[in-house]
């Protein structure tokens, strides 16, 4: 189930609408659904089961963070559709979209959790290690452990989940994509990084030098990976293509383009794909983003990026 999602909706008038009595959930941003929040949807599944208790996850729009300004307005890992997607594929019997705006922002912990459990049937909450709630960002863990033991609800923190040393969470995953590390970042995601958008007409630059590129339309919250070259799949049709990306501004040519672009070429197929949409995953770095003297050395350049591509994905 997902909650009926209205921007003009109070947060206890959408809770209202939700017919739960007994049940174990999750507060939180849940920005990417990395292999943090999996590990907690699939550990709140699998004892939730076991007690004969619903699941719910609680998720924002727009991120508490962006509406924070903590983040910048186009540096969002998952639109909320997909977001909530991800999340019912982990098993979670409701996911429940509100509206984050200052009057949500304005709600003490202790209030918003006692609507919670009135109107959810609260008997658990898990949450993760540095989660904060209500008015001021005051209902920390050692706070909610009290409202909990007040409202006759438990709470359970999980620690972090690391990669090596690395503690995985939406903000670490921002800045390897912002560096160009999607191999690194898919370890975090547990799938590569993807961005899906309707393929559309460009200025057909490539077409000029043999290497047709599909330039896509990315929603303009989305974070991009850096600018550069890179190893990726494309899907689209219910088909997959190999293809050579570049997201960025195109130096090399004339009126370069004053905002980044993403523009995957697709090995073995003549398709213009316009207006359709294509899901893209980012592979592997592969190099900068170069301005070449002239087209030839960018034709050489991209030949040499199509090896490269074809050897990481062991095409053919």
């Amino acid at each position: 189930m997902v909650t009926p999602y209205n921007i003009d909706m109070d947060y206890i008038d959408i809770l209202n609408t939700i017919p739960l009595q007994r049940s174990w959930g999750t507060i939180g941003a849940f920005d990417g659904v990395h292999l943090g929040h999996q590990t907690l949807f699939k550990k709140l599944t699998e004892e939730a089961k076991e007690e004969g208790c619903q699941t719910f996850a609680i998720t924002f729009d727009p991120l508490p963070a962006l509406f924070f300004k903590r983040i910048k307005r186009d540096h969002i890992l998952s639109p909320v559709k997909e977001r909530v997607a991800r999340i019912k594929a982990m098993g979670i019997h409701t996911v429940i979209v509100l509206p984050f705006d200052q009057n949500l922002a304005n709600v003490p912990a202790d209030v918003f959790m006692s609507e919670i459990k009135r109107a959810l049937g609260l008997e658990k909450l898990l949450t993760g290690f540095n989660f904060t709630l209500g008015k001021d960002h005051a209902g920390t863990v050692s706070v909610l452990k009290e409202i909990g033991h007040a409202l006759n609800f438990e709470l359970e923190v999980l620690p972090p989940v690391r990669h090596g040393q690395e503690i995985i969470s939406s903000s670490n995953i921002r800045k390897l994509l912002k560096n160009g590390e999607v191999a690194k970042a898919a370890l975090f995601l547990g799938r590569p990084y993807a961005l899906r958008g309707r393929v559309v007409h460009g200025e057909h630059r490539g077409s000029k030098i043999g290497f047709p590129t599909a330039n896509l339309a990315i929603a303009p919250e989305r974070l991009l990976p850096a600018n550069g070259v890179y190893a990726a799949i494309a899907h689209i049709n219910q088909h997959t293509y190999t293809a050579v990306t570049n997201v960025g501004v195109r130096p090399t040519f004339e009126n370069s383009l004053a905002y980044p672009r993403v523009e995957p070429y697709l090995l073995d197929t003549n398709e213009q794909f316009y207006r359709k949409t294509m899901t893209l995953e980012f592979i592997e770095y592969l190099r900068p983003e170069i301005k070449f003297p002239n087209s030839q050395a960018l034709t050489e350049q991209i030949q040499k990026d199509i090896l490269r591509t074809k050897e990481i994905l062991h095409y053919g």
